[in-house]
């Protein structure tokens, strides 16, 4: 499946004259088993795209909440092939909702790219998101990952201009990432009106679908973001549903507040129609 089942979400979405919804939570946080309850939720609640964190010890492009939470992911032990274990337990019994791996190149690089791309492709992970590595650096994973039939999904930001453009351009598959703000995960949420010629332009430049993310949080806001983009990723948001259970103690009940709010979420989305 791979590519086809992003391809696959993006074409049920536009039928439906909508953007899809991408969901972010980190593999292993507060555990295996809670982060597996949380993908089963994620995909039963409007979720389109799953994007599957695997924590770092330096996770520079994340904010707060999301370095907390791959904080909680390592103190529960939680490694790389883990996280591929976890992906490959939800395609058990899911077989449509595509599954993106986001993280960072070091933990990638000391399993080595091609073991890395063939225990990715087999475990069913669509698509590989590495915030550090960029375009003229990613050959080394990108090639391996092509080779399993897995889509290297690139970021595009609001400086990047035509010629940054062509050059993410050239290799990208599946869906690009714009991010809406400059910083880092979870910032403060972007003018869509400001940011709307951007999103044009990196689809024109890509001929990929956009997905639009770092600061959604909200319904309005992911209405807001679904009226511009083919996509709406929304990370730290879920990743404090998990947060507030842990520390109240109650971590089991972070599934039902993910799935809250991945339903407000994508009730949004789905009444906000593409012009």
């Amino acid at each position: 499946m791979t590519l086809a089942r992003i391809d696959a979400a993006f074409l049920r979405a536009r039928n439906e004259n909508r953007a899809v919804l991408v969901s972010y939570i980190m593999g292993g946080d507060p555990d295996l088993e809670t982060s597996y309850q949380n993908l089963e939720a994620l995909a039963a609640s409007g979720s389109d795209i799953i994007e599957l964190g695997a924590p770092f010890t330096d996770p520079m492009a994340d904010g707060v909440a999301i370095q907390k939470s791959g904080l909680r992911a390592l103190a529960s032990k939680t490694t790389l092939a883990d996280v591929l274990s976890l992906a490959r337990r939800f395609r058990q019994t899911n077989t449509t909702t595509p599954l993106i791996l986001m993280g960072y190149a070091n933990p990638v690089h000391a399993m080595g790219y091609e073991a890395f791309a063939a225990a990715a492709s087999e475990a069913g992970i669509d698509g590989v998101i590495t915030v550090d590595l960029p375009p003229e650096e990613d050959a080394v994973l990108r090639l391996p990952l092509k080779a399993h039939g897995l889509s290297a999904i690139r970021l595009v930001t609001p400086t990047s201009d035509a010629a940054r453009l062509a050059t993410i351009a050239d290799g990208s598959s599946g869906f690009v990432y714009f991010v809406a703000v400059t910083g880092v995960t979870g910032a403060g949420s972007a003018d869509p009106a400001a940011i709307a010629p951007k999103i044009a332009a990196a689809k024109a430049a890509t001929g990929l679908p956009v997905c639009v993310g770092f600061g959604v949080k909200t319904g309005p806001q992911a209405a807001q973001m679904a009226a511009i983009a083919d996509g709406v990723v929304v990370g730290s948001a879920y990743v404090e549903c998990v947060r507030h259970a842990v520390e109240a103690g109650q971590p089991h009940l972070a599934t039902r507040e993910l799935s809250k709010l991945a339903r407000t979420l994508a009730d949004a989305i789905a009444k906000t129609r593409k012009v």
